[in-house]
């Protein structure tokens, strides 16, 4: 599998660069964000609803540029997602107001849950599949989630020791989370200048071609539509326990501290990152909407186990496995849909199929937040998180198994 990353171009190589850059700021900030806005003064309803209003407007930001990258330049509109990321992170680290947070959130790019947010990957996702062989964009898309994986879990523990440090150091609790802040915005500048550094290459060969409908689709109308509509209850399903709540909960039950988070949330994503290079090989033996299924309906079991677990160590130690198993889906989730849309619809595909799951998990926070203002529903989130996220895979099995497209 390593064969397919010696390949890479000079593109190729700087795209795995800006998803680690990226991927580590938004694990730093996501182990933080929630004790950051509740030291401002926001309870856990408020954080939520905030979370939420964040999501709403990556999925805004997200579905206008993706849609129109094709026609109007893969390079300028990532360049463009960038500055909305700086400026996202300079508004948090300037303001407490709870309505400009909610301006900031909404115009530019936050991750409050560690995952992808924003233009940035259904446009490499296309731009990639372009500089790639058909054959191997499985085993690419697995190897760039597992650089993300890793970038996500190095970036977790990075925020946590950081502000626990601060804090050792005697800084106040809230000037140590602006840290972790300032240095999501910093690497915001730093993707800004690398991808104005990529090559023509990655653009669309023929833009003329790029479809002018409203949504940029021409033929692929109906099937984006379909997992479109899955994704998004899956991601719902996973926005009732992101990160930042997740990590909540784990302060809440446990009292641990910043630094602990950090080195859970570290362990978890390196496995998710690994478990990632399996689907390849498992994608070959069975299809992708099977290994899609078949290694995501366990994981599901282990995430509602999780808060039955009597303490810290066991808590963690289901969480390691269900995180061991769960990211099987994404390459093969990505591959499939690069699979079955025609060339000039990828970025537009991605991204709406991106949107989707951004807008499921834009809702979830609402209910997740209120849940966790209340103790005696701390735990809740995570069953109807575990519960929704089974229905999607019946559905999704349901659905497109026996129309698999075998094109790798």
């Amino acid at each position: 599998m390593l064969t397919v990353l010696r390949g890479l171009d000079r593109d190729g190589r700087r795209l795995f660069l800006t998803r680690t850059v990226r991927l580590f700021a938004y694990g730093a900030l996501s182990v933080v964000l929630v004790l950051y806005l509740t030291s401002l003064g926001f309870d856990a309803a408020r954080s939520g609803l905030l979370l939420s209003l964040t999501l709403a407007g990556d999925v805004a930001v997200s579905l206008v540029l993706s849609t129109r990258a094709d026609r109007l330049g893969r390079r300028r509109t990532l360049v463009v997602g960038a500055v909305l990321m700086i400026g996202a992170g300079l508004a948090f680290l300037s303001t407490g107001n709870f309505v400009l947070l909610v301006i900031a959130g909404i115009i530019g790019v936050i991750s409050p849950s560690g995952n992808e947010v924003g233009p940035f990957l259904p446009i490499e996702q296309a731009a990639l599949s372009q500089i790639v062989p058909a054959g191997e964009r499985t085993a690419v898309f697995a190897w760039y989630t597992l650089a993300g994986a890793c970038a996500t879990a190095t970036g977790s523990l990075a925020g946590g020791l950081l502000s626990q440090g601060l804090q050792r150091a005697a800084v106040a609790p809230v000037a140590s989370y602006r840290a972790v802040v300032l240095l999501y915005a910093a690497l915001g500048a730093v993707l800004a200048l690398v991808f104005a550094r990529l090559s023509p290459a990655v653009e669309l060969r023929d833009r003329a071609a790029a479809p002018r409908t409203t949504w940029g689709l021409h033929r692929s109308q109906r099937v984006v539509a379909r997992l479109s509509a899955l994704f998004a209850l899956d991601s719902f399903a996973g926005g009732f326990v992101v990160q930042s709540f997740a990590a909540y909960w784990f302060l809440l039950r446990f009292g641990v501290t910043p630094a602990t988070l950090g080195a859970i949330f570290f362990g978890a994503n390196l496995l998710a990152g690994a478990s990632a290079l399996l689907a390849t090989r498992i994608a070959a033996r069975i299809g992708l909407v099977r290994t899609m299924v078949f290694t995501h309906l366990p994981s599901n079991v282990l995430l509602i186990l999780v808060p039955l677990m009597p303490d810290l160590r066991l808590a963690v130690l289901v969480l390691f496995a269900r995180f061991s198993i769960s990211q099987m889906d994404v390459p093969t989730r990505q591959s499939y849909v690069m699979a079955v849309v025609a060339p000039e619809e990828r970025s537009a595909a991605a991204g709406i199929t991106g949107v989707a799951r951004t807008t499921g998990a834009a809702i979830a926070p609402l209910f997740a937040g209120w849940m966790f203002a209340r103790a005696a529903l701390v735990n809740v989130p995570f069953f109807v998180a575990g519960a929704l996220k089974i229905v999607y895979d019946l559905m999704l099995y349901r659905g497109f198994v026996h129309s698999e497209k075998r094109d790798e």
